[in-house]
């Protein structure tokens, strides 16, 4: 169990797959000759440096062996002994504790076969495999491999390869009005230091693990969670026959044990991540999931109000009371679960929460393993703390109606989220019924209530009898009100860019000021923008002005920020306006393509993909030419599409920093010409 977990942690780690996508294991084939119906089939790994691949016999509890499946036996051919494999290496592993050998910079596999048909041309298989380096684990892979018997065959192997690759050409040249050759960047000499989109990321896995920590406080102060703290506190120090030092460390193991539990529940989006990078923005921009979480946060809100109690089924929690008489560390951990369970009516809103916004964010898994962290540190610390420290528990409040008022705050909080999720709906399916305008109005409307609940106004199922308001409600009603305020004002007009004026705070969470019923505009900021790469590349030419690619997405958050507060800045808004030709190209868009480019494209990181909408385009063209999936991502472009003018960013929201970016790119296009790597027509 130990090494599974482990090995469960290695993946995590090494499922960095937003930001880059590894492939350290190149495979080749060839055939030996052994008599007329006896071959030896020879698999070839090349392993890039630093990487190991494992040996086909590994202990239980290590990591995934590598194994061959050869297709088709019964019928054409038979194996004749097992596959063999080199000598390799064998070391005392110190992470998973057991001799494992493995193999660096290159492995041969042989296996011998003996044919059943003579006719056979060819034989399939499949390798299955896992890397480790010193620092990560990627995930099993399977690569499919193919042995021809006859130089006959490999002759037509080679022929269809070069089918391939002129089908691919004229592929790309249909989808894009481009052909690939190899990439390479314009000369230029900006000296500009951007902050790389990693930075950013970690930059913003430290945000949403802070507000996964505040979701923690937040579960803390419910009536599931809160009165649990003395009493967990004082069975682990105040139990008989132990000491005190005793009970503080399984008090300390109990709050790790809390954190790793909701650590645990990120992993699986980690494996749908691994297998398809843009698994988790389909997920994400999905229309019916949205409507499926809209409908969900109504459900908890109103939850959340008291009308009803949301519980997990009674047997789970059976069985995890049961495991709590295992004793020692397992029992510990089961009474972790069981607190997990248990408090599922107060903690189980508030975990949709950090799902449902991760998985509508560009982190995707690992913004909810981020949000996770913090709410699992939030959640155990208490249990910790007091444990070592058992007369704080005297600073505690009692338990009493201001529980049930956290709760009653936090269903009008999972209210207003609700409709962030139909707003994403609206959005990608381009329905025009949730635009700016009835989003505020339904946001005002809910705030304006929980003002006057605070106020002591509106009474809900559990609440106390109020005899007078507190300090606290007061200020927090009064603090709400401002708020309902502040969402007023973002009816303002700004004469500049003839919309609504945009809210920060409400950045990524309201549509976009543009998408409006009495101020429309197609493109951020009212600048003029294509949202096609043919159109927007002839333009260019036609104007002799640089591009900006914007790969984006309608339920993009960080794209929203860009665009409202980052290039509505007059020193950013003055390029986009005068200086470059924008293209934005969305990567969720459901608009279905035409029948015709409805087509099977290889993926960059092996496999294969229907592209269905315009959105599969947009994704596709992204991975397959700058080798990246997040957004937003900006790719600046001489006006015939032919050079990279400087090296391109992700979310950049230091302004001075941005608009630098775009100066450096215009200088970069003055200074050079020629062809960089593809072509457009």
């Amino acid at each position: 169990m130990k090494h599974k977990l482990l090995l469960a942690l290695l993946f995590l780690i090494g499922f960095n797959g937003f930001s880059q996508i590894l492939n350290p294991v190149k495979w080749s084939t060839s055939v030996e000759k052994l008599s007329d119906t006896e071959y030896k089939l020879i698999s070839i790994a090349t392993i890039e440096t630093g990487w190991h691949l494992y040996s086909q016999s590994v202990p239980d509890g290590g990591p995934i062996p590598t194994s061959f499946n050869y297709i088709d036996k019964a019928e054409n051919y038979q194996l004749a002994e097992k596959t063999t494999e080199e000598e390799g290496h064998t070391i005392d592993d110190p992470i998973f504790q057991m001799k494992i050998k493995f193999f660096e910079n290159s492995a041969i596999f042989t296996q011998k076969v003996a044919l059943l048909n003579s006719d056979i041309e060819s034989i399939k298989g499949v390798v299955e495999f896992m890397v480790c380096d010193d620092k990560r684990c990627l995930p099993p892979n399977e690569v499919e491999l193919v042995f021809y018997l006859s130089s006959d065959s490999v002759s037509v192997e080679k022929k269809n390869d070069i089918e391939k690759l002129v089908n691919n050409s004229e592929l790309n040249q249909s989808l894009y009005g481009l052909s690939i050759n190899n990439i390479t960047k314009a000369d230029n000499n900006c000296d500009v230091e951007i902050k790389s989109t990693s930075e950013e990321s970690n930059k913003s896995l430290w945000s949403i693990f802070g507000l996964g920590f505040l979701g923690g406080l937040l579960a803390l102060l419910t009536p599931c969670v809160f009165p649990m703290i003395p009493l967990t506190v004082s069975f682990f120090t105040k139990k008989s026959g132990q000491t005190k030092a005793s009970g503080i460390s399984k008090a300390l193991l109990y709050g790790f044990f809390i954190f790793a539990v909701y650590i645990l529940l990120s992993v699986p989006f980690h494996l749908l991540d691994s297998v398809n990078p843009d698994i988790l923005n389909e997920i994400s921009t999905n229309v019916w999931l949205n409507v499926i979480f809209f409908v969900i946060f109504i459900f908890f809100a109103f939850s959340f109000f008291g009308y009803y109690e949301l519980t997990l089924p009674a047997s789970w929690t059976n069985k995890t009371t049961q495991g709590e008489n295992s004793g020692g560390l397992i029992g510990i951990f089961f009474m972790a679960l069981t607190l997990a369970i248990v408090s599922f009516s107060c903690t189980g809103p508030i975990l949709g929460s950090l799902l449902a916004g991760s998985l509508s964010s560009d982190g995707g898994a690992w913004q909810l393993t981020a949000g996770m962290a913090g709410f699992g540190v939030s959640l155990g610390l208490p249990f910790a703390l007091f444990a070592m420290f058992p007369n704080m528990l005297n600073a505690l409040p009692k338990s009493g109606g201001w529980l049930n008022t956290t709760k009653v705050i936090l269903g009008f909080l999972e209210l207003a989220l609700a409709f962030k999720f139909l707003s994403n709906a609206d959005l990608v399916q381009h329905w025009g019924i949730l635009k700016i305008e009835p989003f505020l109005i339904i946001w005002i409307i809910i705030f304006a209530g929980l003002a006057l609940y605070l106020f002591g106004k509106i009474k809900f199922p559990h609440d106390s009898p109020l005899l007078k308001l507190s300090f606290s409600r007061i200020s927090g009603g009064i603090l709400v009100a401002s708020f309902v305020i502040y969402l007023a004002s973002g009816f303002r007009v700004n004469k500049e860019t003839n919309t609504f004026s945009s809210l920060t705070l409400l950045s990524g969470l309201a549509p976009p000021v543009g998408y409006s019923f009495f101020y429309p505009n197609d493109c951020p900021n009212n600048l003029e923008c294509f949202k096609d790469l043919k159109t927007g590349i002839a333009y260019a030419q036609k104007v002799n002005k640089p591009v900006m690619l914007d790969f984006t997405g309608y339920a993009c958050v960080n794209c929203r920020k860009m665009e409202e507060h980052v290039w509505s800045k007059k020193s950013v808004d003055n390029y986009l306006r005068n200086d470059y030709v924008l293209i934005s190209l969305y990567v969720d868009d459901k608009k279905e393509l035409p029948d015709n480019e409805q087509i099977e494209v290889s993926r960059v990181d092996g496999g294969i993909r229907t592209l269905k909408n315009y959105g599969h385009k947009w994704a596709h063209f992204q991975t397959q030419f700058f080798q990246t999936n997040s957004q937003p991502y900006y790719v600046l472009l001489n006006s015939d599409g032919t050079k990279i003018l400087n090296e391109p960013v992700g979310y950049t929201p230091d302004e001075i920093e941005y608009a630098k970016f775009l100066e450096c790119g215009l200088e970069s296009f003055k200074n050079n010409s020629g062809s960089y790597g593809f072509k457009l027509n």
